[in-house]
């Protein structure tokens, strides 16, 4: 058997709350009732405050692949795509400013006392 997603999204503003996955295999489709038991972020929620859409197994595959990010209308109930942006190149990390500052007080302690001297 194969089972598609199920995304619970919040009706106000489109999030993803759950994203159940795609299953094959020996796998038992859930209700709707058992995914409110299972999953937290569901169960602490008033049942009016959220929504559900069900894709079928693989569709959108290559957008999930290739996006950033994802939610869902709540207007039109259909799923919008974030993707990376080409011209926005990737992050330089670095190590925490703190530690940045730290090391340039120490670097102009040095400084002072090698011009003191």
């Amino acid at each position: 058997m194969i089972i598609g997603r199920r995304i619970y999204f919040d009706i106000a503003t489109g999030s993803v709350l759950v994203d159940t996955g795609e299953r094959s295999g020996n796998v038992v489709e859930t209700t709707l009732d058992y995914d409110i038991s299972v999953y937290k972020a569901l169960n602490e929620r008033v049942r009016e405050s959220y929504d559900y859409i069900e894709l079928e197994y693989r569709q959108y595959d290559e957008s999930f692949a290739a996006c950033n990010g994802y939610r869902i209308n709540p207007k039109t109930k259909k799923i919008e795509f974030s993707y990376p942006d080409p011209n926005q190149p990737e992050p330089v990390y670095r190590k925490p400013l703190s530690e940045e500052v730290d090391e340039l007080k120490q670097s102009v302690a040095e400084l002072t006392i090698m011009i003191a001297q």
